[in-house]
């Protein structure tokens, strides 16, 4: 703590000093400009120049810093949302949740009352996997945390698959509770995602495969 207070007392007097250096720079500069345009024969009070040019200089000054500091906030923004976006691959591509869509892809039947009348406490667990996974990503892109334009197109296929085949069970399932937000963003991000597949590659239905990679 001694050798703090010291240090800090020097760095303000440097700034200080600095100041004061910059100030009497810009008045020497500003006064210099002022006997050359004299000299050429310009007709010119010191002191409304003075004003004139400082006003200018601070103008200047702000914008510029307000154009840094928008591109440092910008260059944060993407690194935000890279960083989700990787997270996002990372938990995506993890065994047990390529495990859970495979389920749902390829084990869970098309009519909901047949599917949850078959499920077994294994099914069960990995359906509630996919959709609480839905559920994170929708709140994610919904929310505007993670860049929609960079990630809709390497997500894309994972959200309009399985909710492709999970649309159907939850808009059941919310019936039959009567719960009006059951699974919500989940529904309005796997529809845009579908939408989006049918406008950019011209289908939205999925041929299953089995036994694929």
């Amino acid at each position: 703590m001694q050798q703090t207070k010291p240090s800090l007392s020097k760095t303000f007097l440097t700034i200080l000093g600095l100041s004061a250096i910059g100030f009497i720079l810009w008045l020497a500069f500003t006064f210099l400009l002022y006997e050359a345009l004299i000299r050429l024969g310009f007709n010119s009070d010191f002191w409304p120049m003075l004003t004139a040019l400082s006003t200018a200089i601070a103008a200047g000054t702000i914008l510029s810093s307000a154009f840094l500091v928008y591109r440092e906030l910008k260059d944060n923004e993407i690194s935000r949302s890279l960083e989700v976006a990787d997270r996002l691959f990372e938990e995506l591509n993890s065994p047990e949740n390529i495990a859970a869509r495979r389920y749902v892809y390829l084990e869970l039947p098309a009519d909901p009352q047949v599917g949850l009348a078959q499920l077994d406490e294994v099914g069960r667990e990995q359906v509630k996997r996919v959709l609480n996974m839905l559920d994170r990503i929708s709140f994610l892109a919904l929310g505007e945390l993670i860049d929609e334009e960079r990630i809709i197109p390497w997500i894309n296929p994972v959200i309009a698959k399985s909710w492709e085949k999970l649309g159907p069970y939850v808009r059941y399932e919310r019936q039959r509770r009567g719960e009006d937000d059951y699974y919500l963003l989940a529904e309005r991000f796997g529809e845009y995602c579908l939408v989006w597949r049918m406008e950019q590659r011209g289908k939205a239905a999925t041929q299953w495969v089995d036994k694929g990679l």
